[in-house]
Parts: structure tokens; C-alpha cells; sequence
């Protein structure tokens, strides 16, 4: 199933894809919204299968219709930084031994084509395409017997935007650069993980103001979607709702030569991985 949550800025109501892949069904007059709560309650999701097989959702109208993100109420956004080998190697960075842990404010999660915000005395604003990978039951201690991607609900397309100088000349962790206003689109929609059985499959691309500067592959992941859960869960719990954003491929502003092409106010990116959607924004000044 395709999840996605659409309307005003804090006012989403749940909705579903239909399988024409234009058709949006309402889903409020079966469940409260699209979050951890449901993410995790199979019975829920088995009433929406079957409503939806039945034809029994009554469809949206689409136009002019705002998409949201498509969880409400995310605990936490986790991110794991250099994570594919190309982008390691354009930033001049060795590959990591461990995965490189840091977070995002679920505050900073926006709607997939939402407005992002370039911050004040902002010069390196740049762009980083990634899968994000949503849970779907507590994650706690996976054991390396265990199925990493059970406890996985979906995924979806996140834009983890950063502010270069903020998060590597200003001193102190990354968390300056990463935790800027509107710098986590995510959406359009939540792909359950049924529908995506090879997360270490999917294209990744991203286009600014049409050129394209990004385009890569998860097999290219240094630590893949298994790995990141069960390495992430021996650290923190993970519950149903968090995000994990899993890194970027290689062609972001910081890896080019000088001077390096950062976004300004006015540019638009667009981005997309294969099967869980394409986004849309336009930068402004904060």
C-alpha cells in the first residue's frame, strides 16, 4: 500500500493510493491518521487492505490538494551519514567502520513539496536525495539471528537538506548543519515494506532547476537498510513512527569543485526514488 497524509499544515487526514497510482481514497472514516499507533497495528492495516480491495474508500479530489508527510507524531529522526561509497569518496572522507549516527529534529519534517527554507547567513545550503526507512514495531537489541527488516513498516523519499558550514566549520557535531527549518521533506508517500522486498535495489535521483546532479543506487550502501536497523537498535529503542533517513549518493554540492553550486533562494530541486514517489521544492530565504 501507498499511506500518505494530505490537506492543510496540521490538518492531514490519512489517505491511500489507489492502485491506478492517481486515485486518492479517504481513509478518515477508518482510522485517525497515519503514525506509530497504526504502523504498528496489524489489524488496522488489514481493514484498510480490505476496504481498499473491496472499492469501499471513497475517493479525494486531487487537485490543488496539499501532500503532508506521510507519519504524523515521529518520535525521532535518525540519520546515517556517509553510508554509500561514491559519497564518501567525492567528500574526501574514508570509509566509515561504523556507521556515522547523528539526528534531525522530527520537527524539521515537512510535506514532500512543501516550501524549504534557505537559513539566514546561509552560503553552503545543499541537497542530499536518501531512502528513509520508517519502523513498524520496537526495535530493541535485534539480535544478529533475527530479521532487521521486520521490524521495518515502509519507506518513503527524504530530502535530508544541510547547511554545510553549519555542521563542519562551526564547530561541535553535525547537529548545526542538519536541524535548520523545513530540512527533512519526506513523502509523498509511505511505501509498506511488502511492496519494496529489496531495499538495496532502488534508484535514487535528484534534479536542481532541472539539471540533474544525483543518481545512484542503495546497492551502492556501505551499510544496508538491515544493517542500519540492527546496528541503530543496540544503541537507542527504536519505535513504531521513528525515521531513519539511510544517506546520500554521490553528486551532492559539497563533493563538486569550487565554487561549489550551494542552493539560493529561487532554486528548485526535485527528487525521487524508484517506487516511493518524486518530490518537488522551491528554496526561499528564511
Amino acid at each position: 500500500m501507498k499511506l500518505l497524509r494530505v490537506g492543510p499544515a496540521g490538518a492531514e487526514r490519512p489517505a491511500l493510493l489507489d492502485q491506478d497510482g492517481n486515485t486518492v481514497r479517504d481513509l478518515s472514516g477508518l482510522v485517525a491518521d497515519i503514525d506509530g499507533d497504526l504502523l504498528a497495528d496489524a489489524s488496522a492495516l488489514a481493514r484498510i487492505r480490505a476496504a481498499a480491495d473491496a472499492g469501499d474508500l471513497p475517493a479525494l479530489e486531487a487537485d490543488g490538494l496539499r501532500i503532508g508527510a506521510p507519519v504524523a507524531r515521529i518520535g525521532k529522526v535518525v540519520c546515517i551519514g556517509l553510508n554509500y561509497h561514491d559519497h564518501a569518496a567525492e567528500t574526501g572522507a574514508d570509509t566509515p567502520a561504523e556507521p556515522v549516527v547523528f539526528f534531525k529534529a522530527a520537527d524539521t519534517v515537512v510535506g514532500p513539496n512543501d516550501t524549504v527554507l534557505v537559513p539566514r547567513r546561509s552560503r553552503k545550503t545543499d541537497w542530499e536525495v536518501e531512502l528513509a526507512v520508517v519502523i513498524g514495531r520496537t526495535a530493541r537489541y535485534v539480535d544478529d539471528d533475527e530479521d532487521p527488516l521486520a521490524y521495518v513498516a515502509g519507506y518513503a523519499v527524504a530530502h535530508d537538506v544541510s547547511e554545510r558550514e553549519f555542521q563542519i566549520e562551526r564547530g561541535g557535531t553535525w547537529d548545526k548543519g542538519k536541524n535548520c527549518e523545513t530540512f527533512n521533506p519526506l513523502g509523498p508517500w509511505l511505501v509498506t515494506a511488502d511492496e519494496v522486498p529489496e531495499p538495496q535495489a532502488l534508484g535514487l535521483k535528484l534534479w536542481v532547476n532541472g539539471e540533474q546532479k544525483q543518481n545512484g543506487t542503495t546497492a551502492d550502501q556501505i551499510f544496508p537498510v538491515a544493517e542500519v536497523v540492527r546496528y541503530v537498535s543496540q544503541f537507542m529503542t527504536l519505535y513504531p513512527g521513528d525515521v531513519i533517513n539511510t544517506g546520500t549518493p554521490a553528486g551532492v554540492a559539497l563533493g563538486r569543485p569550487e565554487p561549489k553550486p550551494y542552493l539560493r533562494a529561487g532554486d528548485v530541486v526535485e527528487l525521487e526514488i524508484e517506487g516511493l514517489g518524486r518530490q518537488r521544492q522551491e528554496f526561499k530565504d528564511a
